[in-house]
């Protein structure tokens, strides 16, 4: 059973922020050929808004696991969750941030959810994730423990 899934889509400013290929690459080729220069522009920036949208990464919690892009935190090894917004958050992802915390953290969303790892033979002491909703994943994770057989 799946209990929280989100998808860290991209924020309107990107897509407008990457527009500017647009009259960029029609300069470029105006001195050649408009013609071209409008081609180019627009096959540029489709293939930039398509990557944005593929390279958008899921977070989802299950009865088994949490998944965060590709990687795997089984539920039973993660110890205490926390939740941060605002100016904690901007110090859990620059001056609190341990180097060797995995992360997924993506510079559109500003809120992060900080995953303690309870296994002695992983080096990473927590996960560090974006989330627009980190009060809903928490309690996602929780509730997962509370299903999880053996626990």
């Amino acid at each position: 059973m799946t209990y929280y899934r989100e998808r860290l889509w991209p924020t309107a400013w990107l897509y407008i922020s990457t527009a500017l290929i647009i009259p960029a690459s029609i300069l470029v080729f105006l001195p050649i050929n408009i013609f071209v220069g409008y081609i180019t522009a627009a096959v540029l920036y489709i293939g930039i808004v398509l990557f944005l949208l593929w390279s958008a990464p899921t977070i989802t919690v299950d009865d088994k696991e949490l998944r965060a892009g590709s990687a795997r935190l089984p539920i039973a090894i993660i110890g205490d969750v926390t939740s941060y917004n605002g100016d904690e958050a901007t110090l859990e992802r620059g001056q609190r941030l341990d180097a060797r915390a995995w992360l997924m953290i993506r510079g559109w969303v500003s809120p992060v959810v900080k995953l303690e790892v309870l296994d002695e033979s992983d080096p990473t002491p927590y996960w560090l994730l974006s989330s627009r909703t980190p009060e809903l994943l928490a309690g996602a994770i929780a509730q997962s423990r509370l299903r999880t057989p053996g626990k």
